[in-house]
């Protein structure tokens, strides 16, 4: 039918299924190790695939169990990170994830279609945009273009699809999941590039890191 099928299997819309996700404490762990370990994989390519060290202040919406965070600490010394998660997201991750010791990286909670999203040099979506509609995609690009220090930037990490479609396999396989799961789907860099220049973002680059994830990296204007 070329639509989600989530409800129609499960009883569950895909406007709910993170609540659904999330239902347990168990669930969650569960899929807080599998994004752990996916950044504890690739997340050193998608951080360092741009010059990211002017960026001090950066802002990881649904960073989850904060491994991607703890790669931008450690490939940026200078940087400090504030993870914006839900509640239940920031309190799994405090009590399994992310220790005290951490004091560069710290957490806000929130829903980023919702709630105020806090100033920052570097916003970072990561496997975030893929969940979403167009429509939807654009309606946070913007809330983070308003919240966007003057010069700062935002920072796509996804699975690019080559631009006719017809690769690479993996990603081709998370298009299908995403439809099955989500309202959204795997892009192109130059669709993404248009997510982002309908948000007000200029000086839009992509980089091929040759692993599963790839990065895309659109400016605020100063």
């Amino acid at each position: 039918e070329g639509k989600n099928q989530y409800e129609k299997a499960f009883g569950v819309s895909s406007q709910d299924l993170f609540q659904a996700l999330y239902r347990s404490d168990e669930e969650m762990v569960k899929f807080m190790h599998l994004m752990n370990s996916i950044w504890n994989i690739c997340g050193k390519d998608v951080v360092t695939a741009f010059d990211l060290s002017p960026f001090k202040v950066i802002c990881d919406l649904g960073g989850c169990s904060g491994a991607l965070a703890k790669q931008c600490t450690s490939a940026y010394p200078e940087c400090t990170v504030t993870i914006f998660d839900l509640p239940k997201v920031v309190r799994v991750s405090r009590e399994h994830f992310v220790s005290e010791a951490d004091q560069r990286i710290s957490f806000h909670e929130g829903d980023f279609f919702k709630d105020h999203l806090p100033e920052a040099d570097l916003y970072i979506l990561a496997r975030i945009l893929h969940d979403w509609t167009d429509e939807r995609c654009i309606e946070l690009l913007r809330r983070i273009y308003k919240a966007c220090k003057p010069g700062g930037a935002v920072l796509l990490v996804e699975a690019l699809l080559n631009e006719d479609g017809s690769g690479p396999l993996t990603a081709q396989l998370y298009s299908l999941n995403m439809l099955v799961q989500t309202e959204g789907r795997e892009r192109t860099d130059v669709q993404y590039a248009a997510l982002l220049a309908a948000a007000g973002f200029t000086n839009i680059q992509h980089c091929l890191t040759g692993k599963i994830y790839d990065a895309v990296l659109g400016h605020k204007e100063t």
